[in-house]
């Protein structure tokens, strides 16, 4: 299934309260934590069940489990980092350490993938061989059909959460979960049919692995895809950096702004832009102006939006 990223482009919150940023980090900790909790009951059933159960694609999907559980630390760690105001080192703040967050979890995620695609093949082959591949056991399929409900409700939880904060790195977590969850259908229909449909059907177990390993590989490259490009300063999407022109061109006195810049810093927006105002007007009205222009902004995009407004006389 692809993934895009639209929600990541949508504007951020409008209204800021004195304790925004604080009670946003409360939030994204109580998500992750929750996310994290099930993480953990399932990879210590899942590799039971795995090693129990004689399932390679089960032990597969508790090492993803596994990555779920540390890219969960991660997220925990940067956003602590990138709520922290801005400081002499920092002027533009520390936002981007969440979008770095998104990043790791992208590698983490291809480093698994690989490892699960190798041990799959591996034993795809050794069956082609003629090796006879023990038959995986219930408790393999039960904590795979486990996996699947328990994920997508997280899935469906983190991802409402990070709707509504804005949050590059728990969108990621997100959609981790709901890899994990795909993964475990695949995982499941596998170990299904290396059960029911006899001996000559076990080779459906390591087939499946491999397929759980090239989703986490798809899924890896779509947030390695947005977290490269904010973190190499991606502009914003073509249909916001037209909003923003036509937002600064609605105030009055203001024409043809042009040279726009944007990026994004975390969860917020940078924008510079270039403006033309008449050149006989006094300096503090043109100032004035240049405010207005940076406070429509800021209303429309969140009051931690950077805004670098640059007059000039036409």
């Amino acid at each position: 299934m692809e993934q895009k990223r639209t929600e990541s482009h949508t504007s951020p919150q409008k209204e800021a309260q004195p304790d925004c940023t604080a009670q946003r980090q409360r939030q994204i900790y109580e998500v992750t934590l929750a996310g994290g909790a099930v993480n953990v009951l399932l990879l210590l059933f899942k590799f039971v069940a795995g090693i129990v159960g004689h399932s390679a694609a089960m032990v597969a999907d508790a090492v993803h489990s596994l990555s779920d559980f540390v890219t969960d630390i991660i997220v925990l760690a940067f956003v602590y980092i990138s709520g922290k105001p801005k400081d002499k080192s920092h002027d533009y703040g520390h936002g981007k350490y969440e979008t770095l967050a998104m990043t790791i979890i992208g590698l983490a995620l291809v480093v698994v993938a690989v490892g699960i695609v190798y041990g799959g093949t591996m034993k795809i082959t050794a069956w082609a061989r003629g090796e006879q591949l023990q038959a995986p056991g219930m408790l393999a399929l039960w904590a795979a059909l486990l996996s699947v409900v328990l994920k997508e409700g997280v899935f469906r939880y983190s991802m409402l959460k990070a709707r509504q904060l804005h949050s590059q790195a728990v969108e990621a977590n997100a959609w981790h979960h709901r890899s994990d969850a795909l993964s475990s259908v695949g995982t499941a229909l596998g170990i299904g049919g290396a059960i029911f449909l006899g001996q000559r059907w076990t080779v459906l177990d390591p087939v499946a692995s491999v397929i759980v390993g090239l989703f986490i590989v798809k899924v890896a490259l779509f947030l390695l895809r947005d977290g490269i490009g904010d973190l190499t300063e991606h502009s914003l999407p073509d249909e916001v950096e037209t909003e923003i022109l036509q937002l600064a061109a609605s105030i009055d006195g203001v024409a043809q702004p042009h040279d726009l810049r944007t990026r994004r810093i975390g969860n917020h927006y940078a924008i510079e832009l270039h403006i033309l105002m008449d050149g006989d007007i006094p300096l503090r009205e043109a100032h004035d102006k240049a405010s207005e222009v940076e406070e429509l902004l800021k209303s429309h995009y969140g009051a931690e939006t950077h805004i670098a407004v640059h007059v000039e006389p036409k």
